[in-house]
């Protein structure tokens, strides 16, 4: 048996790739994260499979599941929201697989932060005004930052910002960045990104929060800090150009 971690996208149901609705319709056992993955999805799996709501199991259970699976010769999907590469804490259930003897894939995601980027018709990255995306959270009831990836020190390099789990703390997000980017900074939450309920806040720094306050947002949301956001006026890419020289690999 196998172990799939398959990434169930941002929210829709339809934005699960080929390949995950593929390999969950092949899974006989699925474990999911009930508050976070479309129960649409549920769908395609085998009309005889075993689903468990992960919602409420600790890493213990989780980790007990997947055994029990294992034992009795099933394959196992796991489902998680987004991608499995981000903020998904498979290392911690590969770890204790590997210790195990289980072996297991991962099949991607779309993650929610291209998803949030689409809701508001951005590119991330843009020529000349920021090329460097970094991916981040901040610490409060979850597991302490590592020294040095502070939001104080990460706003330095004035790179594009996205923060995962942050809604709730808008405030403080706003505060610690307020002296790198500046109160006109724009900034942008998405929350609920690609879901039928999905709410698209614009602003800057100095309005942001209170519009996450205003709008209730207090989680399954990413906020976005950083220059390109607004960018207008900038140089055509490199790629598309016609002064390229496109004989040259």
């Amino acid at each position: 048996m196998t172990v799939y971690f398959i990434g169930a996208g941002p929210g829709a149901a339809d934005l699960i790739t080929v390949r995950g609705a593929r390999t969950l319709a092949g899974c006989q056992v699925c474990l999911y994260a009930g508050s976070l993955v479309p129960r649409e999805l549920l769908a395609e799996c085998p009309p005889d499979a075993r689903l468990v709501d992960t919602a409420q199991l600790n890493l213990d259970e989780i980790t007990a599941e997947v055994l029990r699976a294992h034992e009795a010769g099933h394959d196992v999907a796991r489902l998680h929201s987004g991608d499995p590469s981000v903020f998904s804490a498979v290392a911690e259930q590969m770890r204790r697989l590997d210790a195990a003897g289980v072996p297991y894939e991962v099949v991607p995601g779309v993650p929610a932060f291209a998803a949030a980027a689409a809701a508001l018709k951005r590119e991330l990255t843009v020529p000349t005004v920021g090329q460097t995306v970094i991916l981040t959270r901040i610490a409060q009831q979850a597991t302490a930052m590592p020294e040095g990836e502070d939001l104080a020190t990460l706003g330095r390099s004035g790179a594009l910002l996205v923060l995962h789990l942050a809604a709730r703390y808008a405030d403080r997000v706003v505060a610690e960045l307020l002296p790198h980017y500046g109160a006109d900074c724009p900034a942008a939450v998405v929350a609920m990104a690609s879901r039928p309920d999905e709410v698209v806040l614009r602003g800057t720094l100095a309005d942001i929060a209170d519009q996450v306050k205003a709008a209730g947002i207090v989680r399954t949301a990413v906020i976005i800090v950083g220059r390109t956001l607004g960018a207008e006026q900038f140089r055509d890419s490199h790629l598309y150009s016609p002064e390229r020289d496109r004989h040259v690999c």
